[in-house]
């Protein structure tokens, strides 16, 4: 088995693990994930921040079955850490100690601003790029990190956390004193100017989740879901006044019912009080933060330039059979480069194109009939980090192919059509990307094609290129563009 990883994040509300899978130096995927809302911070609060004995008790009983699990998968390494029930607990030793005695497990407490870092350090490299601040809602604290283009350049820790507010004043029916202490803590964050907010944690998600099937979205990923302010916060008052009967309506899981008004109610203030428009669903936080931490701890906590782990674990995992990926790739990049000012494509789709060319060959790996289906299910599931769910749609839309046929012809109905370019653009690129793949039917190196572009002739020159010709009577070409062959 490839090396793995488990990660072990003790929360105030919940304990979470996640088990990463290397396919190669930097790429990685989950392959198990284990949750147990064991309320660690419960009746903490009301009681000096004191860790109460049956919440210890769940919680030493879930770590065992977590450490077991990671066992399973053969984890060369398990690194647990633990936020803010465990840093403001005055008896936090006591617990500490008696999981290192009975499970061998080390429990690293880490502070507000590395909690801060961890989180926001995981939404720059696994999130598209974008100026933001990213806000981590916990069970006892919630935490912020200002991220520029990726880099963390600021993190701040506040005590307004789910667990502390819902026993500290909305179990005394105290709305009122909850957003008192709310806005008087977030007078401590110096002025940030931002239209966009990264909603960390499990109080965003499940609201996320809830918006998502509520609008019947229809690209099934959290991570990445963008919602402007406006909507979210219809959304969130409507949370705030439900019955039990009313949030179940509404999508939210009864795990949730006790948490979820707190949890709406930090988040409401929190964007009252940044002013930001954009809301951005982040499915990745400490867990990530830790595992990337390790990972890239000879990087500066950063990813290569350019490179996208989901795209290199697909590579890695389903196209060791043929360079035909980057071959298309590269003579893609050169199609785009003549003809996208002739086809009228916006120069900034070029970057969607080459992955969906070096991704093309993917379904192979599962199975070489109706291999481009299977290639564009792989792409629309497993492309996860640092890409838009435009450009996730967008990507694995072009891997789909019928002969005769254009790719706005393959937009099903109730699918991610709202997600995709206009169909002039689509088709656009999607003749480019089966024009390099046919060229190559050969399986020659792309540079012994020789590309000319004037005046809508595209003049194509190159020998074995009777394959090629053969393939492209299937390809449907736009109106400005014809295509000519010379040996």
């Amino acid at each position: 088995m490839a090396q793995c990883t488990a990660i072990i994040d003790i929360g105030s509300n919940s304990m979470r693990m996640a088990v990463f899978q290397k396919t190669s130096r930097f790429a990685f995927h989950i392959i198990h994930e284990a949750k147990s809302s064991v309320r660690l911070g419960e009746n903490a609060y009301k009681n000096g921040g004191y860790l109460q004995n049956e919440p210890m008790e769940r919680t030493a009983l879930a770590l065992g079955e977590f450490l077991s699990i990671a066992h399973s998968f053969d984890a060369r390494k398990i690194l647990c850490v633990a936020t803010s029930a465990l840093r403001d607990a005055p008896n936090s030793s006591e617990f500490i100690t008696r999981i290192r005695r009975e499970h061998a497990l080390s429990i690293k407490v880490i502070d507000g601003a590395k909690e801060a870092y961890l989180g926001g350090m995981a939404c720059t490299n696994l999130l598209a790029p974008m100026e933001a601040i990213s806000v981590d809602v916990g069970g006892g604290s919630s935490e912020f990190a200002l991220l520029n283009n990726g880099t963390v350049e600021s993190m701040f820790s506040l005590n307004i956390g789910t667990v502390r507010i819902k026993e500290l004043f909305l179990d005394h029916n105290d709305t009122e004193g909850a957003i008192r202490y709310i806005d008087t803590a977030l007078q401590a964050l110096p002025p940030i100017k931002t239209q966009t907010l990264i909603g960390i944690g499990g109080t965003f998600r499940a609201l996320t989740r809830a918006l998502m099937k509520k609008e019947q979205y229809p690209l099934k990923k959290l991570h990445g879901y963008s919602i402007n302010d406006i909507r979210f916060g219809e959304f969130a008052t409507q949370i705030l006044s439900a019955s039990p009967k009313k949030l179940k309506s509404l999508f939210i899981k009864p795990d949730r019912f006790d948490t979820i008004k707190p949890g709406t109610l930090i988040l409401l203030r929190i964007l009252n009080h940044l002013e930001a428009k954009e809301l951005i669903c982040s499915g990745v936080g400490v867990r990530e933060g830790v595992f990337l931490s390790d990972l890239l701890r000879n990087a500066h906590d950063r990813f290569p330039a350019n490179y996208n782990p989901s795209v290199r674990f697909l590579l890695d995992s389903y196209a060791t059979h043929s360079d035909h990926g980057n071959q298309c790739a590269a003579l893609s990049k050169r199609l785009f480069d003549l003809l996208h000012l002739s086809l009228e494509i916006p120069p900034h789709y070029r970057h969607e194109l080459v992955i969906a060319a070096k991704l093309l060959p993917i379904g192979i790996g599962v199975r070489y009939y109706a291999y481009q289906r299977h290639s564009h299910y792989l792409a629309l599931s497993a492309l996860d980090y640092a890409l838009t769910h435009r450009q996730i749609a967008l990507i694995a839309h072009l891997l789909l192919f019928k002969k005769g046929h254009t790719a706005s012809d393959l937009i099903s109905k109730n699918s991610f059509a709202t997600l995709l370019p206009e169909m002039q653009t689509l088709d656009a690129l999607y003749t480019i990307l089966w024009l390099a793949h046919f060229l190559l039917a050969q399986r020659q190196n792309a540079q012994m094609i020789n590309l000319e572009f004037n005046e809508g002739v595209l003049e194509i020159k190159g020998q074995h290129l009777y394959l090629a010709r053969e393939k492209l009577k299937d390809l449907p070409l736009p109106k400005k563009l014809v295509l000519t062959f010379r040996i």
